[in-house]
């Protein structure tokens, strides 16, 4: 096991600036450009962070510490944020999930006791029981998932640009 709450907390501590510095300023060619029908862009990517930071971590962590395995977690709608007209700028969204996940991770560090608490349980509703560790690894993998997913998106704008050169860049290669 390679759990260790303060490493997970320098990840999510790391996500919103990294995706500030690395997005903010781009023009909308970037931040729209996806892989294909049915697969997000970069600003859609980003709403799904914030409402993952909304609906999902810090209200499951609770539930766990205040019910344990009395009643499943509500069920994540992993795609709510495509239902709703976002109209702000990717900068506006960027801070939106800055100022969330800074709420959450102090919400985070009073909540857990890693001495008391990484093993305490929850139930998924589709995974059956999980442990807060687990919980929350999956937050520092979801941030870095989706940190590789914009870059990929990114990368395949220029498919066809980069010419020959694909056969050594493989972060085109399709498998």
């Amino acid at each position: 096991m390679n759990f260790n709450l303060k490493e997970a907390m320098e990840v999510l501590e790391r996500t919103p600036q990294t995706l500030d510095c690395f997005l903010s300023g781009l023009s909308d060619e970037w931040l729209k450009c996806n892989e294909g029908e049915g697969t997000w862009n970069v600003s859609e990517v980003i709403e799904h962070l914030i409402e993952g930071e909304k609906t999902n971590w810090i209200p499951r962590l609770e539930m766990i510490l205040q019910e344990g395995e009395s009643r499943p977690f509500p069920s994540f709608d992993r795609y709510s944020h495509l239902n709703e007209t976002s109209e702000g700028s990717i900068e506006q969204k960027l801070l939106e999930f800055k100022m969330i996940r800074k709420q959450n991770i102090n919400k985070l560090k009073v909540l857990i006791k890693p001495e008391l608490h990484l093993e305490l349980t929850g139930v998924h509703p589709a995974f059956g029981v999980v442990k807060v560790r687990e919980l929350i690894s999956t937050w520092v993998v979801h941030d870095l998932t989706h940190i590789a997913q914009i870059v990929r998106v990114m990368a395949e704008r220029y498919r066809t640009d980069v010419g020959p050169w694909k056969e050594y860049l493989g972060i085109l290669k399709k498998e």
